[in-house]
């Protein structure tokens, strides 16, 4: 998929940059910063999340801090998610790597191509979240409206455009999810959907805990549960975002944490925008083993 770069006229701190075939945001990330990644040693104990954008971020963010406390929020309380579980592709993340203590933490959107080497050789773990991309469409177009760094787009139909044709930050959905999944055998790797989260959220706790190779009580567990679901988020300023700087996210707009349901979708689409989805995910997905798309194309289609 080909990069396009923003406009002339826009604000020039932040446009999309190309480099090597993928979407950044300049001023927030930087193709020689992004290079080093390959090169990072990993640790055993490393943890990568890896969704692209809207798909689950800053949730996965909230259950893994409450999981390496044990569920104690009051151990959280003094420092953002962001914070504890930053992004590793902005600038000054290779030394903030290096010198953290293990275990460490990090998510990204970035493509498979961008990989740790380490990773490669089963160090560490990669946690890859996936969300019905209908979904993930309508909240981006969204997010689009109130993030300073992104174009406000001009309307849902201009944004459909530019999603299907892979034209925004993260590029093509489709090429994303396929890539990181049809890697998996590589990497010690857990995928997780948007979805599984909202029906049964107990249930993904488990299943990272598992992962991860952590011992939580019941009640421990219960309390990651608690204080991770979307209410709660939402009224959690470590969690939702609402403290990130006005120049990067405008409050007055709109929030990060939008509505956290499944199929808003539906509220946006037009029929044949619908039927034209439906035909480039059964051709982009058709190589795409079954385990990874078959709940998600349940979802998509109904």
């Amino acid at each position: 998929m080909e990069c396009l770069n923003k406009s002339s006229g826009e604000t020039p701190d932040h446009k999309l940059i190309c480099h090597r075939g993928f979407n950044l945001i300049s001023g927030i990330h930087f193709p020689e910063v992004v290079d080093k990644i390959q090169n990072f040693e990993i640790r055993d104990s490393d943890v990568f999340v890896i969704t692209y954008p809207k798909s689950g971020t800053i949730w996965m963010q909230q259950i893994l801090s409450l999981i390496e406390v044990k569920g104690d929020v009051t151990a959280t309380s003094n420092q953002l998610n962001s914070e504890r579980i930053p992004w590793i592709e902005v600038s000054d993340s290779e030394n903030l790597f290096v010198s953290a203590p293990s275990p460490r933490f990090r998510v990204s959107h970035l493509a498979y191509k961008f990989i740790p080497l380490g990773l490669k050789q089963k160090k560490g773990k990669v946690i890859y979240v996936a969300r019905n991309p209908k979904d993930v469409l309508v909240s981006y177009f969204h997010f689009h409206k109130y993030a300073n760094m992104l174009e406000t787009p001009k309307d849902f139909d201009d944004f459909f455009e530019k999603f299907m044709e892979g034209n925004v930050y993260g590029n093509c959905w489709f090429e994303h999810v396929k890539n990181w999944c049809s890697h998996k055998d590589e990497m010690n790797f857990l995928y997780i959907t948007y979805e599984e989260m909202i029906k049964d959220l107990r249930s993904v706790v488990e299943r990272i805990t598992s992962f991860l190779g952590m011992d939580l009580t019941p009640q421990q567990l219960n309390e990651v549960v608690e204080h991770s679901t979307f209410r709660n988020m939402k009224n959690n300023p470590q969690a939702n975002y609402q403290l990130v700087d006005i120049t990067m996210l405008n409050h007055q707009q709109g929030t990060f944490m939008r509505k956290g349901t499944i199929g808003d979708w539906k509220n946006y689409f037009t029929v044949a925008q619908n039927e034209r989805f439906d035909k480039v995910y059964q051709e982009k997905m058709k190589d795409v083993p079954l385990s990874f798309i078959w709940d998600m194309s349940d979802l998509i289609t109904s």
